[in-house]
């Protein structure tokens, strides 16, 4: 049997035999960090999208071709995502790309996107970027991560809390959530309590956690990836901060829950699907059902956002009709209207790439599950 990485990883994470991808017909390609900081969500979301996958192929495929991810390993290295998507699209010969990861990453594969022509099914980012103006060959399936932290400003006023600060990674993902929390503030009549970033190369929080224990602040909104996340966490806390802590739907992962350890608790995370045990949404239901009949244990968020974006993916290579090629995969994704994926709804036009609308929020148990 013939594994690529992405498959290897995944196999060895579900603890189940995945399919020979040996004869495989349809390549589509991935660049993600199955290393570096954001390796645990990645991991999850690659493991529910081949829950997906897997149960696609061992039914014959799509129109009797089976499908394979070719994934290459970037590191969460945007320089590494643009080095291997030339790679993917021009020496590997994919017909589309799946669910990159980063907000800077994603944005510096765009102009190659365009001239290949090459559709990018569900990049694991929120940015607006990716939303307004549409991009002609990105398909977002996750709701804006702006979109996600106005809410979550929104219901903490709800509640009374109103000294709110933020801490974000200093780069395009960073500055497109803060936009989304300046919107939140003025939504809400507030002021953000002070604004700090971070460098996302070598996050450094021993300035910064002093400094924003000294403003007492009744939340934080904390916005960036994977390990930053849990080292900035455990030093605000480490400095004497009780405030809230809220944090975005990248980091829904259980593997972000294990890394935080006895700093989980009462953390909230912001979430752009429905819950993973809500049995209301036939899409979790399935998912819960595949995870189940391979032994994969239970499902997570990101083990959820990776199963729908697959779900997207197949639905467009089906629509593409036989031997899909790029053209025909960006048109078979632009022909789903008003599509029920299983209690969601999603529609693509030429105007339109925002895919769901979803957003949520949830908050770290005592047990290491997210409630909603």
């Amino acid at each position: 049997m013939r594994f690529t990485p992405w498959l290897r990883r995944a196999a060895a994470l579900a603890a189940f035999s995945t399919l020979s991808w040996a004869h495989a017909q349809i390549l589509i390609g991935q660049t993600v960090g199955i290393t570096g900081s954001a390796a645990a969500t990645v991991a999850e979301s690659m493991k529910g999208a081949a829950l997906y996958i897997d149960h696609i192929n061992a039914r014959g495929g799509v129109g009797g071709q089976k499908v394979e991810i070719v994934s290459l390993d970037d590191k969460f290295d945007p320089k590494l995502t643009l080095d291997n998507t030339r790679i993917l699209i021009e020496e590997k010969g994919v017909i589309g790309l799946f669910m990159t990861r980063g907000t800077p990453h994603t944005q510096g594969i765009m102009p190659l996107l365009d001239q290949h022509g090459v559709p990018l099914v569900g990049p694991s980012t929120g940015a607006i970027a990716l939303h307004k103006p549409v991009h002609k060959y990105i398909f977002n399936v996750r709701a804006p991560y702006q979109r996600e932290v106005e809410k979550a400003i929104t219901h903490l006023n709800t509640l009374g809390v109103k000294r709110i600060g933020v801490v974000h990674v200093d780069d395009t993902f960073g500055a497109d959530g803060l936009a989304g929390a300046q919107l939140g503030f003025k939504a809400n009549s507030l002021e953000a309590l002070f604004v700090e970033k971070f460098d996302r190369a070598k996050p450094d929080f021993s300035a910064i956690a002093p400094r924003v224990a000294t403003k007492e602040p009744q939340a934080v909104i904390f916005i960036g990836t994977g390990a930053a996340v849990v080292d900035g966490i455990k030093a605000l806390r480490g400095a004497g901060v009780t405030g809230q802590i809220v944090t975005l739907s990248n980091n829904a992962s259980g593997g972000f829950v294990k890394a935080l350890g006895d700093q989980a608790r009462g953390v909230v995370v912001t979430q752009v699907f429905p819950s993973e045990r809500s049995l209301n949404h036939a899409v979790i239901k399935e998912a819960m059902d595949l995870a189940r009949a391979r032994n994969a244990g239970e499902l997570t968020p990101a083990m959820v956002e990776g199963f729908v974006s697959a779900k997207v993916l197949v639905e467009g290579l089906k629509r593409a009709g036989a031997k899909p090629d790029r053209a025909k995969l960006h048109a078979g994704l632009e022909s789903i209207k008003n599509w029920d994926l299983g209690g969601m709804e999603l529609s693509y036009s030429a105007t339109d790439h925002s895919g769901l609308t979803f957003s949520d929020l949830a908050i770290i148990g005592p047990d290491g599950r997210f409630r909603r």
